[in-house]
């Protein structure tokens, strides 16, 4: 008996604990909480997602040799302004000055050689017809009449070998000539030389990988530059061509440049320290402003996915999210100030800003929502008496 009657007073004390903080809160009372309220009103969103990429050159070349040689000249200097069809630099010609003079010799010695054999027909033809007309009288026997034959047969398949040589010989000359106009290379479009990877004196390489000597130069169109952008996949949905864009250079932070998006990769990619997949976005810019901008600087983007909205609008730390992963249920709330009373109520949201959130239905009329400060918003509970300030935002 003594022990059932310590056992129950343990759990008079108990309850008594766990009670207490009801019996405080609804019959007691507890000190107010000082927030600040403010009224639902309609604010300007421009719903954007922001990117990161770089500055980009649409037209640019990467000049390289098509032939091995050492830079004998080079006529530009990294930073100068060249025209298409200009020439910017010569290799050492010598060894193709030799080879086109050895190939204009061969096609001479040819062309000399076909005129030996046309003449040589000519005196065959006429020995022929002198032969016939004596064949037919049968003052020649039919043996040396073959033969004068067979002569001048042979004259005419030797006239056809040398023109087959001497078409070769042009063949081999205009590949000589091929090479050394390779020699002397030219700026292929209006623009700037951006980088000079050589020197006079070394060995220009005729390849496509990025060994040394295989990159001369590099020429770009400074007025083609554009930014190109990663999005990630989650945001992908909402872009479209001809969306507007803010684009700000790292190296400008306080200066954002106007741009239009103009082209979305149909395929995503994955990019070195980057999670899950991203897609390219390019954005051409409309107007740099006094804004120097340069190919390789680091930029971000804000694209703006939406028309400006007047839409009532709440501020974003006002919204209080809760998920519930078990049942696949995620909601929006907030606080309102009913006279004097928090009292958490369960609102649709739509667009939003950095700033603010659009409310799509939740709340009707003129009432007040609790915006802050963020210290009272994280402990405030539904029933929670309030000492509200109203702040206009």
């Amino acid at each position: 008996m003594k022990d059932l009657r310590k056992l129950l007073l343990i759990l008079l004390l108990i309850s008594g604990v766990v009670a207490l903080p009801f019996v405080n809160r609804y019959f007691i009372g507890v000190d107010a909480k000082e927030v600040e309220v403010s009224m639902v009103s309609e604010r300007v969103i421009s719903p954007s997602i922001l990117a990161s990429g770089f500055l980009a050159h649409e037209e640019e070349v990467m000049l390289s040799s098509e032939v091995i040689g050492k830079v004998a000249e080079i006529f530009v200097e990294e930073g100068d302004r060249v025209k298409a069809g200009q020439l910017v630099l010569r290799v050492d010609d010598i060894n193709f000055l030799a080879g086109l003079e050895q190939a204009e010799a061969s096609v001479r010695l040819n062309t000399i050689d076909i005129e030996r054999q046309e003449v040589r027909i000519e005196n065959l033809e006429r020995q022929f017809a002198r032969t016939s007309s004596l064949y037919e009288r049968s003052l020649v026997g039919e043996e040396e009449f073959d033969i004068m034959r067979n002569q001048l047969e042979l004259a005419r398949i030797d006239l056809k070998s040398s023109r087959e040589r001497l078409a070769q010989a042009q063949a081999q000359l205009e590949q000589v000539n091929d090479q050394l106009s390779k020699t002397r290379i030219v700026s292929p479009i209006d623009g700037v030389v951006t980088s000079l990877d050589i020197k006079v004196g070394e060995t220009a390489i005729a390849s496509s990988t990025n060994i040394p000597g295989s990159s001369l130069m590099t020429i770009a169109n400074p007025q083609s530059i554009y930014t190109e952008v990663l999005v990630d996949e989650a945001d992908i949905a909402n872009l479209a061509v001809g969306q507007r864009a803010e684009i700000v250079a790292i190296a400008y932070p306080d200066e954002p440049i106007h741009g239009i998006v103009r082209y979305i990769a149909n395929t995503a990619k994955t990019e070195p320290n980057r999670q899950g997949l991203s897609f390219t976005v390019e954005i051409d810019i409309l107007e740099a402003g006094g804004v120097v901008l340069r190919p390789g600087m680091s930029c971000r983007a804000e694209i703006f996915t939406a028309q400006d909205l007047a839409v009532p609008a709440v501020p974003i730390q006002a919204l209080i999210f809760e998920e519930d992963r078990s049942q696949l249920l995620s909601e929006y709330f907030l606080f309102v100030n009913d006279d004097g009373v928090a009292r958490k109520t369960s609102v649709q949201v739509g667009a939003s800003d950095d700033e603010f959130q659009e409310l799509t239905s939740g709340i009707d009329g003129d009432v007040e929502i609790v915006v802050g400060p963020d210290r009272e918003l994280r402990h405030l509970l539904d029933g929670d008496r309030l000492d509200a300030t109203r702040v206009e935002l």
